[in-house]
């Protein structure tokens, strides 16, 4: 999935059974967050203001080396889930609004909780 293409994938899976095409547009970002790595790189970043956060300021939460995080960063930037901007020597990286709130979309229900009247 392109970092620029639209997120409109995300159709609530309670709604309608997903496309072929509609579940190869989710499953990388999915995938990107399945790792515990990046999986607490999104919450970190997400956590910050403005969701924002300067690569250099998330590397002492890992026992990893600075490639390594810079390799999972990637990887999320990759699947649409983060945005990326230089300025100066450092990168920042901040979590795509649309792509957060087509994730969530993704999982909304429509049905009622268990021992509810229907």
């Amino acid at each position: 999935m392109s970092i620029h293409a639209p997120l409109a994938c995300c159709t609530p899976l309670a709604h309608e059974p997903m496309s072929a095409d509609q579940a190869a547009q989710v499953a990388p970002m999915l995938k990107a967050l399945a790792d515990p790595v990046r999986l607490r790189l999104m919450s970190m970043v997400m956590s910050r203001a403005g969701a924002e956060a300067c690569a250099c300021e998330l590397l002492p939460a890992f026992d990893l080396s600075q490639p390594t995080i810079s390799h999972h960063l990637k990887v999320l930037h990759e699947a649409g889930l983060l945005d990326r901007e230089k300025r100066g020597v450092w990168v920042y990286f901040h979590a795509r609004p649309e792509a957060m709130a087509a994730l969530g979309s993704l999982f909304a229900t429509t049905l009622a909780p268990a021992g509810a009247p229907a």
